[in-house]
């Protein structure tokens, strides 16, 4: 049985979504400032072994930094729910760059759903203006 990361085009394609999106995050207002000017291409790296690996390939991002644990490496980052919708609207538009033939409709829905999810998970802050919670 051939994982999701070969019935996509294996690594060439996971390239493309994580080039597309860091194409857009450089100039982006909320993610831009998060990273670091000099790491485009690390960052950009980072995103394509995670993927990857998730979906089957290589395990790159093990061998090259541990386990993903996500929240964690995340955490110096403020992440709020704007922050996570905005993430989200990148990668929907870096996604929807390749075509149906490449990642068909069932596929795509596949690693839609995973993004949603990762995107949750990793808000950290309250938004601004949101009432303190009463929970002590």
């Amino acid at each position: 049985m051939s994982s999701l990361y070969d019935a996509v085009g294996g690594d060439a394609t996971f390239s493309r979504i994580a080039a597309g999106f860091y194409a857009q995050v450089k100039t982006d207002d909320i993610l831009g400032p998060m990273y670091p000017e000099d790491d485009w291409e690390g960052a950009e790296n980072r995103l394509k072994w995670f993927l990857a690996q998730y979906w089957g390939g290589p395990a790159t991002f093990n061998e090259k930094r541990g386990a993903p644990m996500l929240r964690r490496r995340h955490h110096e980052f403020p992440v709020d729910r704007a922050a996570a919708i905005r993430w989200l609207e990148l990668m929907k538009v870096s996604l929807d760059s390749i075509d149906e033939e490449t990642i068909p409709a069932g596929y795509r829905h596949q690693i839609w759903d995973h993004m949603e999810r990762v995107a949750a998970m990793l808000i950290n802050r309250e938004d601004p203006g949101t009432p303190p919670s009463l929970a002590h």
